[in-house]
C-alpha cells in the first residue's frame, strides 16, 4: 500500500473536528518535527547500510527484542526500533517515509510540534508494547522488531478520523482515507489471530492504529480533565492568597498594638517574604 494524498495544506477542506484546518489539493509542505523526522529515519538507513559494521551494532543495540527478558526490559529499545528499517529493503522504508511525508504535517499542523512528536513516538511504543505482550503470552515468536509503521499507522488512523475527505492511493486505486483505514484494520486483525506472515509486524501496526484512534477520540475528555486540573490549582491558589491576607492582618494588626518586637521568627518571616513578593509585583 502507498499511502498518498495530494493536500495536507490550508484551504478549502474542512475536518468535522473542533479547529482542523481545512484543506485542498496540494503537496504538503514540511513541518519542523516531519522535517527531522524524515533527516534521522533516512541518515540511519543509508549510514547503516553503507558501513555494514556499524549496522551490526545499530541494530543489535537498538532494534525491539524480545528474544529475551534482559533486551525486552531496555526501555530505549521501545524509541528507537522506529528509526530503523529492514536491512537491503529501500522499500520498507520508502513506504513508511511516504506515510509521513503526507500524513505528518497536517497532524503537526492541527496539533503543534510539542504535541505531535509524542502522538508519533507513544504509537510506535504502543505498538510496540502490544507486541511484547503478545510475545510474553507466548502468542508470538520473539523475533526482533524494527520500522516506523506503528507510528504511521497512528498518523494514518488519526487522519481518518480528523479528516474523512483524505484521499489515499490503495495499492493502485484512490480510495478515502476511512475505506483504506478499515480495510487494513481488517487485514492486520486477521493477520495477526492467524499468526500469518509478519504477524508481529502486524500486531505492531494494528495497536498503532489504535493508538491514534484512542488519541483522537479522548481529546474532548483530556480537555475538560486538564481544564478541570487548572481549575483546581487556580482555586488553591486563590485559597492560599486569601489565607496570607488574613495572616497578613493579624501580623499587622500585632505590630500596631505591641510593636514589632512582639512578632514571633515565624511571623517576622512572614512578613519579610510577603514584602519582598510584593515588591517583586511592583517591578513587573
Amino acid at each position: 500500500m502507498g499511502l498518498y494524498d495530494r493536500d495536507y495544506t490550508q484551504e478549502g477542506f474542512q475536518s468535522q473536528y473542533r479547529h482542523a484546518p481545512q484543506m485542498r489539493f496540494r503537496l504538503p509542505k514540511l513541518t519542523p518535527v516531519v522535517k527531522w523526522l524524515l533527516i534521522i529515519n533516512i541518515s540511519v538507513f543509508v549510514t547503516t547500510e553503507l558501513i555494514r559494521p556499524l549496522g551490526a551494532f545499530v541494530y543489535g543495540w537498538f532494534q525491539l527484542d524480545a528474544t529475551t527478558v534482559g533486551r525486552a526490559a531496555q526501555l530505549w529499545r521501545l524509541i528507537t526500533y522506529q528509526f530503523l528499517h529492514e536491512p537491503g529493503s529501500f522499500f520498507h522504508i520508502l513506504m513508511n517515509m511516504i506515510g509521513l511525508f503526507f500524513l505528518g504535517p497536517t497532524l503537526e499542523r492541527h496539533w503543534g510540534s510539542r504535541r505531535f512528536l509524542p502522538f508519533y513516538l507513544g504509537c510506535g511504543i504502543v505498538g510496540a508494547l502490544f507486541y511484547l505482550l503478545l510475545v510474553a503470552v507466548r502468542f508470538l515468536p520473539p523475533i526482533p522488531m524494527i520500522g516506523a509503521s506503528g507510528a504511521i499507522l497512528g498518523m494514518l488512523a488519526a487522519c481518518a478520523i480528523l479528516f474523512p475527505q483524505f484521499v489515499v492511493i490503495f495499492f493502485i486505486f484512490p480510495v478515502p482515507i476511512r475505506v483504506a483505514a478499515v480495510v487494513l484494520t481488517a487485514a492486520y486483525f486477521l493477520i495477526v489471530i492467524t499468526r500469518g506472515d509478519n504477524a508481529g509486524g502486524n500486531a505492531c501496526h494494528l495497536a498503532g492504529m489504535a493508538a491514534g484512534a484512542a488519541y483522537v477520540f479522548s481529546e474532548s475528555w483530556r480537555g475538560r480533565f486538564t481544564a478541570k486540573i487548572k481549575a483546581g490549582r487556580w482555586e488553591k491558589q486563590r485559597a492560599a492568597h486569601r489565607d496570607l491576607e488574613t495572616e497578613l492582618d493579624r501580623i499587622l494588626k500585632k505590630v500596631h498594638d505591641s510593636g514589632i518586637q512582639s512578632l514571633t521568627s515565624k511571623e517576622k518571616r512572614t512578613l519579610k517574604e510577603a514584602t519582598r513578593a510584593e515588591q517583586t509585583r511592583g517591578r513587573f
